[in-house]
């Protein structure tokens, strides 16, 4: 459910990369323990926003701030410890481990218990790592991949390693979560499983945005929508205002959508 007071408030964002400006001036709020999708056509802006506000890039300019905390300038792991983790497009695995090593690694880095201290043999290390087992198989279990525990993570089909990566997000006890594409690749038998396992990542008390191109999947499971193209937004609102847009019609919904972003 959205709430009045937003979570994420994101302010004149603009990226340059030399003489091209990836994004524009973009200004939006996410309202707390709600989801938000981010769409609009090839080129407009949407992972380069994300990659802004989970601080992979620099700003050029313009701000971004978590509740009380300005997180503009931040390094990537500074940003994560405030209580934002992301997924990417494509998956970021450990192919050679299995999908339970894959989440308790996670939830270790999770945990902040330093790693000399697991080379020494203290007795927070040893507890840390019983929890991050036990952690990782709770994971596993709620967002359906217990089945698959003992797999080998590079042999998952490509919907099971995007479940993993998400997985992996989920691990780090984020307060805001960002998910980029996360129904790519799925038939839509697993696009509605996966749109249910988003519903109830923020009935746990877990804010999601979203960069997703698959409108339809959007429209049914987003509190609120905002809309890039060319960099900038064009239009934000519910799915019924968004829908309605005539300048999201004409850039993009009247649009081939299965272009990526």
């Amino acid at each position: 459910m959205t709430t009045a007071t937003p979570i994420l408030s994101v302010s004149g964002l603009t990226k340059n990369f030399g003489g091209v400006r990836a994004v524009s001036d973009v200004s939006f709020q996410v309202g707390r323990g709600s989801i938000t999708g981010l769409i609009g056509p090839n080129g407009a802006g949407k992972t380069t926003t994300f990659n802004l506000i989970s601080g992979r890039f620099p700003a050029s300019a313009g701000s971004v701030r978590m509740n009380d905390h300005n997180l503009t300038g931040l390094r990537p792991d500074q940003i994560a410890g405030c209580g934002i983790a992301r997924t990417f497009q494509g998956t970021r695995i450990f192919p050679h481990l299995s999908s339970l090593e894959n989440v308790r690694i996670a939830a270790l880095a999770g945990a902040k218990v330093g790693f000399w201290a697991d080379w020494i043999g203290l007795r927070a290390a040893r507890e840390a790592e019983a929890q991050a087992e036990h952690r990782a198989d709770e994971i596993l279990q709620w967002i359906g991949l217990s089945a698959y525990a003992t797999e080998t993570a590079g042999a998952l089909a490509y919907a099971h390693q995007s479940l993993l990566g998400v997985a992996l997000a989920l691990a780090l006890r984020p307060k805001l979560l960002l998910l980029d594409e996360p129904f790519a690749g799925m038939n839509p038998g697993e696009t509605v499983q996966a749109a249910e396992m988003v519903r109830r990542i923020r009935d746990d008390g877990v804010t999601v945005v979203l960069v997703e191109h698959d409108v339809p999947a959007v429209m049914r499971i987003c509190d609120r929508i905002v809309v890039l193209d060319q960099g900038a937004k064009i239009a934000e609102g519910t799915p019924e205002e968004v829908r309605a847009n005539e300048r999201v019609i004409e850039a993009y919904l009247g649009a081939d959508t299965d272009a990526e972003s």
